[in-house]
């Protein structure tokens, strides 16, 4: 019987795991076999850490809310329960972002998460009355005719037309009009 060698599959095996090693310390980039066995252990390091990252940034968006809650005197706690309360879905990173870049907004978020802890209902002021207007403006220029069925589904559920999921696409155009 004839010797069968590993030959071009065998080399580009060790030729890519040696290129995923590249600049590991000591034999872990040069030799085969350490480099293989780190590699598998840097993909399980890799994975737990992405999980990892999830949770440490998470706890940073917490820190961040809660100092802005102390600043306007409420606690972290009482400030999301009022939020979810109201009504309001707003994510921590966003709440974090907005305590950081727009104090003033994020005092207008505190005022309403209170409201609601109290029972009463606030309304969030909103900010620029221009681009309320140019947003009407693309709303009322847009050419239904180009979206999908899906995108004229989602419109029509906004707009509260019965039925809509059984319409095709000329009835749904003609719904929204």
């Amino acid at each position: 019987m004839t010797r069968v060698k590993g030959g071009n599959i065998a080399k580009n095996k060790r030729r890519k795991v040696l290129k995923a090693a590249k600049g590991y310390f000591g034999s872990k980039h040069r030799l085969f076999k350490t480099a293989q066995e780190q590699t598998f252990h840097s993909g399980v390091y890799a994975f737990r850490d992405r999980r990892a990252n999830k949770r440490n940034f998470r706890k940073l968006w917490i820190q961040r809310i809660n100092a802005a809650c102390r600043e306007n005197d409420i606690s972290y706690s009482k400030f999301i329960d009022g939020l979810n309360k109201a009504g309001i879905e707003v994510n921590r990173k966003m709440l974090s972002t907005i305590a950081i870049d727009d104090p003033k907004a994020f005092a207008e978020l505190v005022k309403v998460s209170k409201a609601a802890l109290e029972g009463k209902t606030v309304s969030l002021k909103k900010v620029d009355k221009k681009e309320d207007k140019e947003v009407a403006k693309k709303t009322e220029t847009t050419d239904y005719s180009k979206m999908t069925v899906a995108e004229l589904k989602g419109i029509a559920k906004e707009k509260g037309i019965a039925n809509y999921t059984a319409m095709k696409k000329a009835e749904l155009l003609e719904a929204i009009k």
